[in-house]
């Protein structure tokens, strides 16, 4: 579930208050969501500081800066090496990785490390526009925290044809398997479209930024396989980003169509206000609500990693058949 800042600070603060703020935090967002607004205020809550709390002696930041814009493994050691010493006032510390997403790999392990095991009186927060670019041992010690936009979005070129494949399949009254079927393979061409402009895109920024700085600097070999990992791991976080989208559009599909259920004057997708509320005269509350889950236990089982063509199948045959 995504929140506004806002939001999540209060939960964070009546964690505070109850004394139960976990030791690591993983702030996720689109760009715009407050990130890194919300990672100066729990930083703040945290080290109970007045002014400025990125600058406290006792918050120690990573963040890209080298050449290839990765954090380098030696920035963990330096922020592990300051967390293992004693805070300058006697209170707690904060350990803050901005652009988590950037770690390079040998950076990725080390922090694994210590969150693995905490060092004393310490809090790590992680911000990140790409979780799924992290490694799954580092998200699973975490609490993600999911920030939303703050302005609502209108849906992308590839959401909107999401939603009129789901239009079309609103007007079939009792689908069958076959015709779901048809539904799961335009889904999946969707996302393979995605796949392939996102790896285009990257794999020609690649070759431009190979091609610059082979004609301004020595590049050495280290440096382009490092570049190369990185384009293969952007490649396959911004794909799955993308999956997500789709798939919360979806979530956002059975959710208006609950909406309309009880009357709500929110809807997240009013231009299909008619469809949904076909669906809404046609399926009893208690299945719309089994088929919004079959579609979100989809998003939760990609984080396993489960064979992705036969977990759509599933849970699409959950959601739609009649």
């Amino acid at each position: 579930m995504a929140f506004t800042s806002d939001e999540a600070f209060s939960l964070l603060q009546n964690a505070q208050a109850n004394d139960r703020l976990a030791h690591a935090y993983l702030l996720s967002g689109p760009d715009g969501s407050g990130t890194r607004e919300l990672a100066a205020r729990l930083t703040s809550l945290i080290i109970s500081a007045d002014g400025d709390a990125m600058k406290h002696p006792d918050v120690h930041i990573a963040e890209p800066e080298s050449k290839s814009r990765r954090i380098v493994i030696e920035q963990i050691r330096e922020m592990e090496k300051q967390l293992q010493m004693r805070s300058m006032f006697g209170g707690r510390k904060v350990g803050l990785i901005m652009d988590a997403d950037r770690l390079q790999e040998q950076a990725a392990n080390a922090f694994l490390k210590t969150l693995e095991e905490p060092p004393r009186n310490s809090h790590l927060i992680l911000v990140t526009s790409l979780p799924d670019q992290l490694l799954e041992t580092i998200l699973s010690r975490c609490i993600e925290i999911q920030l939303r936009p703050t302005e609502r979005r209108e849906p992308t070129a590839r959401q909107q044809r999401m939603l009129e494949i789901l239009r079309s399949f609103a007007k079939i009254p009792k689908p069958d398997f076959a015709q779901t079927f048809c539904l799961v393979r335009d889904f999946q061409s969707l996302l393979a479209e995605a796949k392939e402009e996102i790896t285009d895109a990257n794999e020609a920024h690649q070759k431009t930024e190979e091609k610059h700085y082979k004609q301004t600097s020595d590049v050495s070999h280290q440096w382009l396989e490092d570049r190369e990992d990185y384009f293969k791991a952007l490649t396959e976080a911004r794909y799955r980003n993308e999956r997500t989208a789709l798939i919360e559009t979806i979530e956002q599909w059975w959710g208006d169509v609950l909406r309309q259920q009880h009357n709500a004057a929110h809807l997240d997708h009013p231009s299909f206000v008619t469809d949904t509320a076909t669906l809404a005269n046609r399926i009893p509350t208690p299945q719309v609500l089994r088929r919004s889950d079959a579609i979100a236990g989809l998003r939760e089982n990609f984080n396993r990693n489960v064979n992705e063509p036969l977990a759509i199948e599933v849970a699409f045959l959950e959601a739609f058949a009649a």
